[in-house]
């Protein structure tokens, strides 16, 4: 297989998923997001083995948001590590993404909290970001009820990567939670139509009209575009945030994005491992079947196992 070629196994995921197009307005999108939620059922049947879950709520600034724990085997306490969902701020839960939780429990062992943040355009910026931090400051600050040991990460995939990514620089500006690690996985960072990810591969997942959709729904002005809680490669310095893993793929319109948030990250002296895996495409974390996705997978527990010190 050629550089330049997508992986056969990812390409056929992604042709399932052309099944399901974004409508790009508000009519039709409660009938998408039960639709991706079926879609992801099927993709979560038969899933890996955690030693228990746990359903229950996280407080937030605005009422109680919903979480699931995942409790690795063995006997704790374990570092925890808060995890966010994808899904550009407007789409995704913690139904989506429970094989990819599951599967970083059981590698990394390590917590994981998955929380499900409002979502735009119902709940424009800055609502997610609020609710994110708000899961890692309590996460912190009542480690029995996540059975931890006082270490926190974050972890999340594209929007969520995102807002990991925020979740770390609003803990080292505010001197809030101490953040061991931060994993972003494909995150929606630093978005350009100019840049080359964009122009080559808009089409392959996400296309054009996708990104400006997501983009409308979570954004009520160009202002909160700017803002560095938005998009943390607005911040001028981020050299007091956490250790990072960034990973892309390189059939992903956010490729270049991520790529530059991570030499950013370096610049300012964050110890940083980026890894883009050439023949994958935006969400191949989240996809069964797909070798490239499991050695991702084991990449990504493994820099949390190491952070953290997990068994």
């Amino acid at each position: 297989m050629q550089a330049d070629e997508i992986d056969p196994q990812a390409k056929a995921a992604v042709e399932r998923q052309d099944r399901f197009p974004l409508p790009h307005s508000r009519r039709g999108l409660k009938a998408l997001r039960l639709l991706s939620r079926a879609a992801m059922w099927v993709q979560n049947r038969n899933p890996p083995s955690v030693g228990a879950t746990v359903d229950g709520t996280v407080p937030g600034p605005a009422g109680d948001r919903d979480a699931r724990l995942y409790v690795p085997e063995g006997d704790g306490p374990f570092p925890t590590v808060v995890f966010f969902h994808g899904g550009g701020y407007v789409l995704g839960s913690i139904a989506t993404h429970d094989w990819l939780c599951r599967h970083l429990t059981r590698e990394s062992g390590c917590a994981l909290l998955s929380v499900d943040y409002r979502l735009a355009p119902e709940h424009p910026f800055p609502a997610a970001v609020e609710d994110a931090y708000a899961a890692v400051e309590w996460a912190a600050a009542n480690t029995d009820a996540v059975a931890g040991d006082g270490q926190v990460a974050v972890a999340g995939d594209s929007a969520g990567g995102t807002l990991a990514a925020v979740a770390a620089l609003m803990a080292a500006e505010r001197d809030g939670p101490e953040i061991a690690h931060q994993a972003l996985l494909y995150p929606g960072i630093g978005v350009d139509e100019d840049q080359a990810s964009v122009r080559d591969h808009a089409g392959i997942v996400l296309d054009e009209a996708d990104l400006e959709w997501f983009r409308e729904c979570y954004y009520r002005s160009e202002i909160h575009e700017r803002n560095p809680y938005a998009d943390p490669t607005n911040a001028g310095d981020v050299s007091g945030v956490a250790p990072a893993t960034v990973v892309t793929a390189g059939f992903d319109p956010l490729r270049d994005g991520g790529k530059a948030y991570a030499e950013q990250l370096v610049r300012d002296g964050v110890d940083t491992r980026y890894e883009n895996y050439e023949a994958m495409v935006h969400g191949f974390m989240t996809l069964r079947g797909v070798d490239r996705t499991h050695d991702a997978i084991a990449d990504v527990a493994g820099d949390l196992a190491d952070a953290l010190g997990a068994d």
